[in-house]
């Protein structure tokens, strides 16, 4: 693996730690590896995350429910956390904010319990993910909201590529800007691959194995 390198914000707990390469994700191959390990698992990281994107939502969206995608559920509370204060300028003070995440099923697809529809069903909803490049899993979360009777207000990311998913804006810390030669393919099309260069890595938003 190539040698991992930070990129700062004006914030010190802000950074993303990245290697270039050739990796593997569910849905594409790309010439980098970001590693947001520690903004989901350590409090500070977090807490600086979920400041960086509060502000995009504080004025004027009402939330109700954080829903949560790879393992955003320290980012998600404490984003809750800020909107939630009495003395933040913001439209949900006050008020409870459900913290949630979905149910995967075979296919990709999400379902709802009966027990937690009611965090779903009837509320404005924010959907958190580590990163989005192909858009597919906000995309399936959308799909899931809706159908359970929700009404989705946006998506927030710490690494985007895209600003928008079905209509809907998507808000990062990150996005390829801050990479400068950032690349995504899909599998059968990437030129890494047609010229012979090894897979360094399997990478999900749980980390890498090395091939």
């Amino acid at each position: 693996m190539a040698k991992e390198f930070k990129i700062r914000t004006k914030n010190q707990d802000v950074f993303l730690r990245v290697q270039k390469g050739h990796f593997a994700t569910m849905h594409s191959h790309t010439n980098y590896f970001i590693d947001v390990t520690t903004q989901k698992m350590r409090l500070s990281e977090a807490k600086a995350v979920a400041e960086e994107l509060v502000r995009h939502y504080q004025v004027n969206t009402i939330i109700d429910t954080i829903l949560c995608l790879d393992g955003m559920e320290v980012v998600g509370t404490c984003i809750a956390d800020l909107l939630t204060k009495d003395d933040y300028v913001n439209m949900n003070a006050h008020r409870t904010i459900y913290v949630m995440s979905p149910e995967f099923i075979a296919g990709g697809q999400i379902m709802i319990r009966d027990n937690v529809l009611h965090m779903i069903s009837g509320k404005h909803v924010l959907i958190l993910s580590a990163s989005v490049t192909t858009g597919k899993s906000v995309l399936a979360s959308i799909d899931a909201v809706n159908y359970y009777g929700g009404n989705v207000v946006g998506a927030a990311a710490i690494f985007a590529t895209v600003e928008e998913c079905d209509g809907h804006p998507v808000y990062s810390v990150f996005d390829p800007n801050d990479l400068g030669d950032y690349q995504s393919y899909k599998p059968h099309k990437c030129p890494m691959c047609q010229g012979g260069e090894k897979l360094e890595a399997i990478v999900n938003s749980f980390g890498y194995s090395k091939l």
